[in-house]
Order: structure tokens, then sequence, then C-alpha cells
């Protein structure tokens, strides 16, 4: 099988008319082909007047040696690579011992299980939250009634804080093993829609995703692994060896519980500051790493859509637009969009009392009112929160402690038009593009919330986007802050072997340990980490 990329063709063309480029393009008669599949499609609108749809099929022809002999130096003609995916070891018939634990029920904890699961060795996942349907009403509890769950929220829970974003699932990490692959075809088998294994931007959205959590959790419990819920890791028990090194040998609970074990996956997500913590203060090496920190940006979807593909905007097979700008200003910082999600919402997104953080959030068909996106500006520790691992926390706590109380210390979001952020003055009413945040949003001054160099180089990204997207920088256009929380500000370090470099039986992974930033790399941590745990168990 071969595999054939950058092909392209107009956004409107028939059916027949793929088959056909592909013989055209490999210059083989119709009836040498066998048989092709769509691999992936994107699209190319940067000339708005002619948008092109890019295909990468796979191709199976009567001589497909000729072909690549033929096209030895094309790199858009190779042998199709295989993406299969083959557990890497198994547990040993009767295989009795201390059974793993993974903390964190989110995508890389599930995905850590799933694949210990299917190892063969019955994992125990423990979670502070609670399962989704129950963590919904909670969630739905702080957005309608203003009412926080310190421990049942956007963040903490059955299916972590991917389950209430725009459900995206593609990455630009590294992946020669296709692990992506292995994370998308699991979805499918638990409910995904089949069109995200072939589009080049893949999302699932907040409903699909409750039940694909669910159906996950299902198959790992039928492989003998165990679920248990609202148990928060308050500490690590560690014991010392007859050579001085130590390793962990368990967990303890808010409960007052204690679980043995000596194989622990640390999949807590960017948000579980406590166990950051607690980590820490047991010597488990820890540093701070960069982040980044701003707003919520709002504008129309249909604003968006016309910017992006013109004449062709509402063209069902192009789906609501999105974009990614970014900019280097003169004082030295990036401002970048994060987390665009086309027709959604932005949502309240904080785990902890007197504190207000800003997400975005999409359903699959992204059909709400407004695009939102992250409007934010790249820091790092040795500039902006030096001399502590954990001071990235407390930056975010600061400006989160800042938005509660300008939202008027309900929750509610402090919010600010773009022309009033722009001209230094705060704003008293919003105009024709009206905020989704939910419980509210409270017109304010959002530059006496931020850093001066946030404010500085917002407004000098503002104009700068605003010709590359037309109406960024709308003077209705709906700012709600503060965006913290878009990846972990620390790194628990581990070594090749995925173990803590200074707690041996410790495997730290995903967002909260700073190896992952979204739903599709986080699961591709967990599948590492599984594999990791497998193999030293399999040495022991």
């Amino acid at each position: 099988m071969l595999r054939l990329t950058e092909l392209k063709l107009p956004l409107d063309h028939p059916p027949e008319a793929l088959p056909a480029a592909i013989v055209a393009r490999l210059g083989v008669a119709p009836e040498e082909m066998i048989d092709f599949a769509v691999w992936r499609r994107g699209n190319d609108a940067r000339k708005k007047s002619a948008i092109l749809l890019v295909y990468t099929v796979d191709v199976t022809l009567k001589d497909e040696a000729a072909v690549l002999d033929s096209f030895a130096g094309d790199p858009h003609i190779k042998p199709t690579p295989d993406t299969s995916y083959t557990l890497p070891v198994t547990a040993p018939v009767g295989w009795s011992g201390k059974r793993p634990v993974v903390i964190g029920a989110g995508p890389c904890g599930l995905f850590a299980g799933l694949i210990l699961a299917q190892m063969g060795f019955r994992p125990i996942i423990v979670d502070r939250g609670k399962v989704v349907r129950e963590r919904t009403k909670d969630t739905w509890g702080l957005w309608r009634r203003g009412v926080l769950d310190p421990e049942s929220n956007v963040q903490f829970g059955e299916g972590g804080a991917g389950t209430f974003s725009d459900g995206k699932l593609y990455s630009q990490i590294k992946d020669p093993r296709f692990l992506g692959r292995k994370v998308l075809d699991e979805f499918v088998r638990a409910g995904a829609p089949e069109d995200i294994l072939t589009e080049a931007h893949p999302h699932i959205g907040t409903f699909r995703l409750v039940t694909m959590v669910e159906s996950m959790r299902e198959t790992i419990q039928s492989l003998g692994g165990e679920y248990r819920w609202q148990h928060r890791v308050e500490d690590i028990l560690i014991g010392t060896r007859p050579d001085g090194t130590r390793r962990i040998e368990g967990l303890r609970f808010q409960t007052g519980e204690t679980l043995e074990a000596d194989h622990v996956v640390l999949a807590v997500g960017h948000s579980a500051r406590d166990t950051f913590a607690m980590l820490h203060d047991r010597g488990v090496h820890i540093e701070a790493k960069p982040f980044s920190i701003g707003l919520r940006i709002e504008h129309p979807q249909s604003w968006v859509d016309k910017a992006r593909f013109g004449a062709c905007a509402g063209n069902p097979i192009l789906g609501a637009a999105a974009y990614a700008l970014s900019h280097h200003c003169r004082n030295g910082r990036t401002v970048y969009s994060f987390c665009m999600c086309p027709g959604g919402r932005v949502v309240a997104a904080t785990s902890e009392e007197g504190r207000v953080v800003t997400n975005g959030m999409s359903q699959y068909s992204r059909a709400e009112f407004n695009a939102n996106s992250g409007f934010v500006v790249g820091i790092d520790p040795a500039r902006d929160y030096p001399g502590h691992p954990l001071a990235g926390l407390a930056l975010q706590r600061a400006l989160e402690e800042k938005a509660f109380v300008a939202g008027g210390s309900s929750y509610a979001a402090p919010g600010q038009t773009v022309g009033d952020f722009l001209a230094g003055r705060p704003s008293t009413k919003f105009g024709v593009v009206q905020p989704s945040y939910k419980p509210g949003v409270t017109p304010t001054d959002l530059a006496a919330i931020l850093p001066d160099f946030v404010t500085e180089a917002f407004r000098e990204a503002l104009p700068v986007f605003g010709r590359q997207i037309a109406n960024y920088d709308h003077p209705d256009a709906m700012m709600t802050g503060v965006e913290t929380r878009t990846s972990s500000p620390i790194r628990i370090t581990r070594g090749r072997d995925g173990q803590s470099l200074t707690l041996p039986g410790l495997f730290p992974a995903g967002e909260g340990a700073g190896y992952a930033g979204g739903i599709l790399s986080a699961g591709v941590d967990g599948i590492k980490a599984a594999e990791a745990v497998a193999a030293s168990l399999v040495r022991q």
C-alpha cells in the first residue's frame, strides 16, 4: 500500500474526482488501482476565492513497486507506514504482584489505565473527583448558580479538564510510533464519530466525551481494572531500601485509608496544586516551567467564518472556522491565540474557592453564536517567577484572586470590550458581542488585573491580529479574564525509564507533570507511562 500526501482538489469537487486525481497523480491507468482510503482530509484556505481540500490517501495498486521506483525522490509518495498498535508486554500467566495504581482519571490516566488493563495488570485508578455524570451536575452548579465544589468541577473528576473543552484531538507532538492513532481508535470504539480518524483537526465536544469516558471505564473494569472515586491523595508513603535509596510504597487518602503500591502513575492534571506542594515537601524533584497567562476573547462566529472563508463561509464541509495567531512584541513578549473554540462559549474553570479562571468549550456541532480563544502571553520562570519551583502556582493564584474580586466576589468574571481596553478606560457596558461566560460578567478594567507587560503586549497585538482576521480588534469584541491554566507551571522530572528522578516507582505523566498539552498528547503520554510501568513490573 502507498501513501499519497498533499493531493489537492477544489472544495466543491464531485466524489469521482478523488479517484481520478489519485491515478492521474500516480500516472497509472484506473484499472491498476485496486482500492484507496482517505487517511486525512484538511483544507487550504489561504486563497478564500479558491479554497482547496487537501487529502492524504492510502492506495492499493497492482504494481506498487514499479510506482515507488518511478517516484523514488518524491516525498509525497511513500509506502504506507504501519500505524497499528501492539502491546509491548503482557502480564505473565498467573501474575499476582502488587497492582499498579493510576492517580487521576483524565485523558492521561484514562489511557494509562486502559493500556495496563489490556496488558493484564488490573490497575487501580483513583481520582479525587466523581464519576462524569455527577461531576457534570456539580460543574453546572457553578455555571448556573455560582456554587463551587472544589473536588468536582471543570478540573477534577472523571474525564479531566478535557471533558469540558472543545474536545480537540490533534497535536503537534512528534509521534513516530503513531500512538495518537491508538488514542483515536480507542475513542471510536468508545463511541466517537469515525470522522475523527480522517479529519485534519478532529474534535468531539463535551456531550460525546461524557458517554465515551463512561464506555472506556466499563472496558477497563471488564479487564479487571478498578476505580475509586472521591479519593484525594494527601500523602505518599516512602520506604528506604538497605542501600539507602528511597522508593514509593503506597498512598494515603483524605479518607484516612492507605493503599500499598510500588508502581504509581501520577496523572493528576495541571490544577492539582495541593498535590504538587505535597510532592515537593516529600522530596520529589520538581522544576518550574514556562506557561502562559491572559484572557479569553470572543467574536461572533460569523465574523470569523467570513474572515477565514470569504464567500465559502457556512459551507458544511468547512464547518465553523478556526484561527491560529501569533505576534512577537517590542517588549520581547509573544502574544498568541490558544485553545481556539469555534462556535462555543467561555466557561468558568476554577477549582479553588475565591478565584476566577476562564476556559473555552464547544460541542461537537460548534453551533453556538460566538467563537472564543485564549488570548495569552508566554512567560518563563527566570524572568517572571524566579526563586522557587512552585512560584508559578503563586502567580496563577494571585491573578485568579484579582479576577474574583474584580468580578464581584461571586464567581462572575471581569470583562471589557476591546475598544475600551485599547483606549485605557474601564468598560461600563458591552456592545454587539455579548459575553457567554456564566454565571456572569462584570464590566471593569482588565488592565488593573493583568501585569503591565501583558497589557502592553495585548495593546500592541490586537491591531496586528485585526489585520490578519477582520474585526478581531473590533471595538465590541469581548475579553473575559483570566486565563491562567494554559499548561502546568511545573515539571515533575522523569528519567528514560519514565520514573521520577528522586522517587523510583513514581511515574509522572501528562499535563500536570509537564509532559503534555491537550487531550491527544495527554493520552499518548498515558500510553507511554503504562508501557514504562509494565516494563518495570515484568523486570521484577
